[in-house]
């Protein structure tokens, strides 16, 4: 599976914003915490709050939060947003058949483990591992 840079960007802000204590986190901080280009991190946050999965306030106490608990947002939920729905499998031709049924296999292990992992999960790992501070 290849994941785009955008992905990566959203995934690690919408940990952040997981991990943030209650009330708006600005832009800012989410793009510099996590060594996101700003331009990037506003146009991650634009894209992902259009999607319904954070909220905005404007101002000078502005910024972002999730719209649901992190436990109710999947890692899948993010990858989504960024990367769209995945095609149908292509089926092979020939003697490759059999690859179709593999490729398929690989991805729905992939899906399960997406949409099984949420957000509150990532941040409860990082906050047991003392590599991660």
């Amino acid at each position: 599976m290849r994941i785009s840079a955008r992905t990566h960007y959203a995934l690690r802000a919408a940990v952040a914003l997981a991990a943030a204590p209650l009330g708006p986190v600005p832009a800012e901080k989410i793009a510099s915490s996590q060594d996101i280009p700003r331009r990037f991190c506003d146009n991650i946050l634009l894209q992902l709050r259009r999607a319904g999965l954070v909220r905005s306030q404007r101002g000078p106490d502005g910024g972002y939060w999730l719209a649901r608990p992190a436990e109710e947002i999947t890692l899948a939920d993010v990858i989504r947003v960024t990367e769209g729905i995945e095609e149908e499998i292509e089926r092979f031709p020939g003697v490759a058949g059999p690859l179709t049924d593999i490729w398929t296999a690989m991805r729905e292990h992939e899906h399960a483990l997406l949409t099984e992992v949420t957000l509150a999960d990532v941040v409860t790992t990082s906050a047991k591992d003392p590599a991660s501070g």
